[in-house]
C-alpha cells in the first residue's frame, strides 16, 4: 500500500508543501511548510500551515513529523508552529550543523547553538524512520546547500530544491556551502531510483509555455526530459550551466528573514525585554 500524499501550493513563494500519511494507520507527516511572511509590512500569518493542520484533524491523522528537506532561503518555515500546536517532531538533515555555522555568525544569532539541536531529529544517508506501516527513507542530496536531503516514502521521493519539474530543471549552488559538482552528483543520485519513482518537488516557477503549477514527475520523465540534466549531460557540461546560470540570478526576496528563522527550526528571535521580535538585516556596503 502507498502512501497519500497531499499537495499545498503557495504562491507567494511557489513552494509546495506535503501532508504524506500511512492508509493503513492514519500516521502522517508534513514536508517543507511554510509560515506566511509579507516582508514590506513584516506581518507573519500561520494561514498556510493552519489550511495543512486543518487537513490533519479533517482526516482524523496522527501528525508524527515534520520534514525538512534543507534550511530555505525562500519562505520561512513553520516547522515550530506546528511542533508547539501538535508536538509533532522536526526533522532535517544532519548536515544542518554547517548551514548553521555559516549563517549564525552573519545574524550574531546567540541564542541558539550551532549543533543542530532546535530541531529533534537529525538525519544522515541511510537512516530510516517509521510512519505507521510505511518507512521514510532519507538520501544525503547536496549541492544547492550542504543539508539537503531526499525522503523516500512509498514508491514517492520528495526532493526539495535539488530537482524542479522537467520543463523547469535544476536549484541554484551559489548558496554558501553549495556546489553545483556535487549538486550533478545528487540528481544522479535520484535519478538512479526505479523509473516509476514518483518526485515531489518543492518549487514549481512557469516556463515559458505552461501556464499551471506542476510540482510531480517520475524519476523516468527527469532522466527523458528534464532541460538541465537529463541523460546525456555530463557533470562537466552541467557544471559550467549551473555556475554561468547562477551568476544571473540575484538573491531571494526572503533569503535574509528566512535563513534566521530557518537555521532556529522555524522559530522566531527571541523578543526583546520590551517584547518586540526583531528579524536581522545585515547591512554591507557596496
Amino acid at each position: 500500500m502507498q502512501p497519500r500524499i497531499q499537495a499545498f501550493f503557495d504562491t507567494a513563494t511557489s513552494t509546495a508543501s506535503y501532508l504524506v500519511s500511512d492508509p493503513a494507520t492514519g500516521v502522517a507527516a508534513i514536508i517543507d511548510p511554510v509560515l506566511d511572511f509579507e516582508p514590506k509590512a513584516a506581518t507573519l500569518s500561520t494561514a498556510s500551515a493552519d489550511a495543512m493542520l486543518q487537513a490533519v484533524a479533517d482526516q482524523g491523522l496522527t501528525l508524527a513529523y515534520v520534514l525538512e528537506t534543507h534550511a530555505h532561503a525562500d519562505h520561512l518555515s513553520a516547522a515550530d508552529h506546528i511542533r508547539r500546536r501538535t508536538g509533532a517532531k522536526i526533522v532535517i538533515g544532519a548536515h544542518i550543523r554547517e548551514v548553521q555555522k555559516a549563517f549564525i555568525p552573519l545574524f550574531e544569532a546567540d541564542d541558539v547553538a550551532d549543533d543542530g539541536g532546535v530541531f529533534d531529529i537529525l538525519l544522515d544517508e541511510g537512516d530510516t524512520l517509521p510512519l505507521g506501516e510505511q518507512s521514510i527513507g532519507v538520501l544525503h542530496t547536496p549541492g544547492h546547500t550542504p543539508a539537503c536531503v531526499t525522503y523516500r516514502i512509498g514508491d514517492a521521493a520528495f526532493v526539495g530544491d535539488t530537482l524542479f519539474m522537467p520543463d523547469y530543471g535544476t536549484a541554484r549552488a551559489d548558496f554558501p556551502g553549495g556546489d553545483a559538482g556535487q549538486l550533478y552528483r545528487s540528481i544522479r543520485k535520484i535519478l538512479a531510483l526505479p523509473g516509476d519513482t514518483r518526485l515531489f518537488v518543492g518549487h514549481d516557477y512557469l516556463p515559458p509555455g505552461r501556464d499551471e503549477f506542476r510540482w510531480e514527475t517520475t524519476v523516468a520523465e527527469e532522466r527523458a526530459r528534464n532541460v538541465h540534466v537529463h541523460e546525456g549531460v555530463g557533470e562537466a557540461e552541467f557544471v559550467a550551466m549551473r555556475t554561468a546560470r547562477d551568476a544571473t540570478l540575484a538573491a531571494p526576496t526572503l533569503i535574509l528573514p528566512s535563513l534566521q528563522v530557518n537555521i532556529r527550526a522555524g522559530a522566531l528571535p527571541p523578543p526583546t525585554p520590551q517584547g518586540n521580535v526583531f528579524l536581522r538585516l545585515p547591512v554591507r556596503a557596496a
